[in-house]
Formats: C-alpha cells, sequence, structure tokens
C-alpha cells in the first residue's frame, strides 16, 4: 500500500474519531441543559434541548455515511475494523442519549408549569451522576483507555441505585397525596430517561473496550434497577 494511501486512510480514521468527540460533545451539553432545565424550572433552556435534537441526529447520519463509506472503500482489517464500527456504534448510542435528552426537555415544560416539588431536586444527583459516566466514556474512546470504560461499565449500578431510591419515594408521595399523581408520573418518567441514558453511556463502554482490547467484557453487566419487582403497598380496609 503507497503511502498516499496509508496518509489518506489514518486521515479518514482521525476524522471519524473527530466526529465522535464533536457529537459526544453536543449529547453532553443536550443533557445537561436538560438536567438543568429541571433542576432550575427553566422553560427556555428546555426549548433549547428539544431545538437541538434534529443536529444530533444530522451527525449521526453524516458520521454513519462517513463509516460505512470507508467501509466499502478501504475495507480496514484488526484495530481499524473495530475502530470503524466503534465509531458507527457509539455513534447511534450517542443519538439515542440525545433523543432521551429531548424527551426530559419535553417533561420540563410540563413540570414547570406546576408547583415545585422537593424531589425535583433529587433528579440533579441522578443527572450528574449520569453526564459523569457520559464524560468518562468520551475520555475513554478519545484516549483509547480501556479501564477507563470498564470503570464505566462497573459503575453503572450507581446510577440504578439513585433510581431505585427516588422510584420509592416518589410512590410513596403519591400515595400519601394523590393530587400529586400526575406531577410525580412526570418525574418518573424523566428519572428513567436519566437512568437510559446511563445505561447507553454503558453500551459505549463495551464498544471501547472491544475497540481497545479486541475483547468483551463479561455478558452479565452488574445492574441494580429492582424498580421492575418494587412491590407497592395496599390497604385495602381504606
Amino acid at each position: 500500500m503507497s503511502e498516499h494511501i496509508v496518509k489518506a486512510f489514518g486521515e479518514q480514521l482521525d476524522a471519524l474519531s473527530s466526529s465522535i468527540a464533536q457529537m459526544g460533545g453536543v449529547a453532553e451539553a443536550q443533557l445537561a441543559e436538560a438536567v438543568d432545565a429541571i433542576a432550575r424550572r427553566d422553560s427556555a433552556l428546555a426549548e433549547r434541548v428539544i431545538a437541538v435534537d434534529p443536529r444530533i441526529d444530522q451527525l449521526q447520519q453524516t458520521l454513519e455515511d462517513q463509516g460505512l463509506k470507508l467501509l466499502a472503500l478501504r475495507q480496514p482489517m484488526a484495530v481499524d475494523l473495530r475502530n470503524t464500527l466503534a465509531a458507527i456504534k457509539i455513534a447511534s448510542e450517542l443519538e439515542r442519549i440525545g433523543d432521551l435528552a429531548k424527551n426530559i426537555g419535553k417533561r420540563a415544560l410540563v413540570l414547570n408549569r406546576e408547583p415545585p416539588i422537593r424531589l425535583a431536586q433529587s433528579l440533579g444527583r441522578m443527572g450528574r451522576a449520569a453526564l459523569a459516566q457520559l464524560k468518562q466514556v468520551l475520555d475513554a474512546f478519545s484516549d483509547r483507555d480501556a479501564a477507563g470504560a470498564e470503570a464505566v461499565w462497573r459503575n453503572d449500578g450507581e446510577i440504578d441505585e439513585i433510581y431505585n431510591s427516588l422510584f420509592r419515594e416518589l410512590l410513596t408521595y403519591m400515595m400519601e397525596d394523590p393530587r400529586t399523581i400526575s406531577l410525580c408520573t412526570h418525574l418518573l418518567f424523566v428519572a428513567k430517561n436519566i437512568e437510559r441514558s446511563g445505561d447507553h453511556a454503558t453500551n459505549i463502554a463495551e464498544v471501547v473496550f472491544h475497540m481497545v482490547t479486541g475483547g468483551r467484557l463479561a455478558s452479565e453487566r452488574p445492574k441494580a434497577d429492582v424498580t421492575s419487582s418494587t412491590n407497592v403497598p395496599f390497604d385495602r380496609t381504606k
């Protein structure tokens, strides 16, 4: 392979990495602003989060086109193939995080029209944990850091634990005051969207680990979300 072809190939791979960094930065900012829109009751910020979503979609489409073109024309092998496929997979995960941030923004518009509720502040801690996971895994991709990616994968349970606690609090709140059911339902959806963002960051961690090492993390990721089996006490005598 001539020096010119090798150089061009390297530039295309670098362009893919740069595109992931750009898309990751947009997704990270969108999620951060979505959480802030809830915590600060800022409807203008929520509108901005919603409005930026088409940009994430376009970045994902552009990056996928770049990756597929590189696969078709260069037929990369070994680590170059893993880098290319990883970029395509990560772009898809980032696009989903963008969708979840948009959903949070939509919920914020509804919540901001209602009286403030104390538990809305608990979402801030959960949001910060999800953002930390996303930032760490994007850094792991940029640095080709398998250990950093594995750390993100192993720490996913922290977000689940916060979600479990908030889920139980919101159920209790609704049972004590049925007038809050609509408001708390929106908060539950927000919490679930944040928790899902953490899951997508963990998916990216698995992709990065494989990209760097060629191996795979254990098939069963540490999970601590127990809300699907949470029982709600109900007094039938009332």
